[in-house]
C-alpha cells in the first residue's frame, strides 16, 4: 500500500538540469545524470508522494496516460526500492518509457489528485519516476530482448519507424509475427531521430532500443521510399499479408498569406531542425544555421522551443518567440481548465531558460527583404485570437495601429502540422486523406484499403509520443486478430478515443 502521508513528508522536486553555459557548450541532454546513490535517494522520496488516492485520474486514458501506465503500482514499488519489478510493471504497458519519460510533456501529472490543490506541493513527478526506472532497467541489464517461442507465419509490412511503428512492430515481432519496418530515411527513428533536438533526447536512447528490437527479430530496411522506386506498392501486397502505415503527419504548416514570406533566410522549422540533428549524427554543418543571426520563431508550442534551443547551442546573437495568443497564466484556472483536463497555462521548457526573449500577442504582419532577396527584418503588430461563431475558424485581429520592427536573418515557422504528406503509396492503396489530412479506418484500425491498417500521428494528426505509442500497441492488436482470428495483444486504446486535455 502507498504511503498516504508522503506528499506531506516530501516536497515537489523537479530533476536537477546541468549549468546553463555548460548546457550551451555542447548538445547533450539538459538534465544532470546522478549517481546511482543519489538518484535511488532523491526519486525514492519523489516516489513516496505518490499516495492511496483511490481513483488514480493519472492513468486515466481520457484525462492522464492513453497508454494506462499503472503509476501508482510502480510508484509504490520505486518507494520501497524494489526497481526491477518497478520496471517490469512499467514495461507491461510500455514499450518505450524513456522515451516518455523523455519527451512527453505528461498529462499524466496534469490529471494526478496532488494537483488539485495548491496546497498539496503540486503533483508526483511522474515522468521523472518513469524516466528513472527505466535508466535503472538499462543500468543493471534488466532490459533484455524478447524473443517469440512461436511463429505464426504471417509477415507484416510497418511504414514508418517513429514511435507508433516502432511500438506496433515490437509488439507484434513478439507475437510471433514476421515483422519487417521500412524507412524512407537513412536511418531508423522518423521525428525521434531527426525532429527531436539531441539536447532533449540523445539518440544513443534510442538506438539501444533499436537493437532491442533488432535482437527480437523485427528486419529494418532503410532509404526506402514504399510505393516509389525502393517498394512498389504491387511488391508490398504480394510480400506481405497485412500493413500498417504509420508513416507521421509531417506536412508542415505555412504562412503563405504573409507578404515576404518568398525571401531567403524563411524557413518551415523542420528544415532547421533536420539538418541540425544530421549535424549531430556526423553528417556535416547544416545548411540552414543560426549562428551570428538574429532569430526569430514563430510558434509557441514544442516544436518552436526545439528551434529555439537549436539556435541558441548554434550561436545566435538573439532568439525571439512568437505566439499569437496571449501570455497563460501560471496556475490553473479551474474555470477555463478544470481539474483534471489539461490546464492553460504557461508552459516554460529549459530552452527558455537559456536565452533569448518569448512574446505573447503578437503576429508578423510581414517579412521585410534586403537587395538580394534575404530577409533583414519583421514587422509585429499587436493582436487578438478570436473564434469566428459562424465557421468556427480562428481570426487574428490587430488591436493597435502601431508597428514595431525587428531585426531578423532567420525566421523559423513552426506553427504545426497540416497532416500527412501526400505520397504515391496512398495512391496506390487508394486512399484518400481527411479534411484534417490523416488516414481514416474503422473501429478495428483498418483503412478502407483491406489489410492495410493504421496508427499514431497519421491517424490522429500531429500529437504526442505517448500516443503515438498507445496507437501502436492498439493497432498491434488488430493486426494480430486479422491474421490469427483472435488476440492476447493489449489495446490501450480505440481509434475514436479522444484525450479530455487538448495538447
Amino acid at each position: 500500500m502507498a504511503d498516504p502521508n508522503g506528499f506531506l513528508s516530501h516536497n515537489r522536486k523537479d530533476a536537477p538540469k546541468r549549468p546553463i553555459d555548460d548546457r550551451l557548450g555542447d548538445w547533450r541532454e539538459v538534465y544532470e545524470a546522478l549517481s546511482p546513490s543519489e538518484r535511488d535517494t532523491q526519486v525514492r522520496k519523489q516516489a513516496t508522494r505518490c499516495m492511496d488516492c483511490g481513483i488514480p485520474f493519472c492513468h486515466s486514458g481520457t484525462a492522464g496516460c492513453p497508454l494506462g501506465n499503472l503509476i501508482p503500482e510502480w510508484n509504490d514499488l520505486v518507494r520501497r526500492g524494489d526497481w526491477e519489478l518497478a520496471s517490469e510493471r512499467l514495461h507491461a504497458t510500455n514499450n518505450f518509457p524513456e522515451f516518455t519519460g523523455k519527451l512527453c510533456p505528461a498529462p499524466c501529472e496534469s490529471a494526478c489528485v496532488l494537483s488539485i490543490s495548491p496546497d498539496s506541493g503540486g503533483s508526483v513527478t511522474i515522468k521523472r519516476i518513469e524516466e528513472t526506472i527505466s535508466e535503472v532497467a538499462w543500468d543493471t541489464n534488466s532490459v533484455a530482448a524478447r524473443v517469440s517461442t512461436v511463429s505464426s507465419g504471417k509477415k507484416v509490412a510497418v511504414v514508418g519507424s517513429g514511435p507508433a511503428g516502432l511500438a506496433a512492430a515490437q509488439q507484434l515481432t513478439r507475437a510471433g509475427h514476421e515483422v519487417t519496418v521500412f524507412e524512407r530515411d537513412d536511418r531508423l527513428g522518423g521525428l525521434l531521430r531527426y525532429g527531436i533536438p539531441e539536447f532533449k533526447m540523445e539518440k544513443k536512447v534510442l538506438d539501444r532500443r533499436l537493437a532491442q528490437l533488432r535482437a527480437e527479430g523485427t528486419k529494418f530496411v532503410t532509404g526506402c521510399e514504399v510505393g516509389g522506386s525502393g517498394l512498389s506498392v504491387e511488391q508490398l501486397r504480394e510480400s506481405f499479408d497485412a500493413v500498417v502505415l504509420a508513416v507521421g503527419a509531417l506536412r508542415g504548416r505555412d504562412a503563405p498569406d504573409i507578404p515576404g514570406r518568398e525571401l531567403k533566410g524563411v524557413h518551415l522549422a523542420m528544415d532547421h531542425l533536420v539538418p541540425a540533428n544530421r549535424e549531430c549524427e556526423g553528417d556535416g554543418p547544416s545548411p540552414i544555421s543560426a549562428a551570428g543571426k538574429h532569430v526569430l520563431v514563430i510558434g509557441g508550442g514544442d516544436t518552436g522551443a526545439d528551434c529555439y534551443g537549436t539556435a541558441t547551442r548554434q550561436g545566435a546573437l538573439s532568439v525571439t518567440q512568437l505566439d499569437q495568443y496571449p501570455k497563460p497564466p501560471d496556475a490553473r484556472d479551474d474555470e477555463r481548465s478544470p481539474w483534471p483536463t489539461w490546464p492553460v497555462v504557461l508552459r516554460t521548457y529549459p530552452a527558455h531558460e537559456e536565452a533569448g526573449e518569448r512574446r505573447f500577442a503578437v503576429a508578423v504582419e510581414r517579412f521585410v527583404g534586403d537587395d538580394d532577396g534575404s530577409v533583414r527584418s519583421v514587422a509585429l503588430r499587436t493582436v487578438r485570437v478570436e473564434k469566428d461563431p459562424g465557421t468556427g475558424m480562428r481570426v487574428v485581429t490587430p488591436v493597435s495601429d502601431e508597428v514595431e520592427t525587428i531585426p531578423v536573418d532567420l525566421v523559423l515557422l513552426a506553427i504545426g502540422f497540416e497532416g500527412v504528406e501526400h505520397m504515391p503509396l496512398l495512391d496506390g492503396l487508394g486512399l484518400r486523406l481527411t479534411q484534417r489530412g490523416t488516414l481514416s479506418c474503422g473501429p478495428d484500425w483498418q483503412t478502407t484499403a483491406p489489410g492495410v491498417f493504421v496508427c499514431g500521428d497519421a491517424h490522429r494528426g500531429a500529437s504526442l509520443v505517448v500516443w503515438a505509442i498507445a496507437e501502436g500497441r492498439s493497432v498491434a492488436n488488430a493486426v494480430d486478430a486479422y491474421l490469427t482470428g483472435a488476440s492476447d495483444l493489449p489495446a490501450p486504446v480505440h481509434p475514436t478515443a479522444l484525450p479530455l486535455a487538448v495538447v
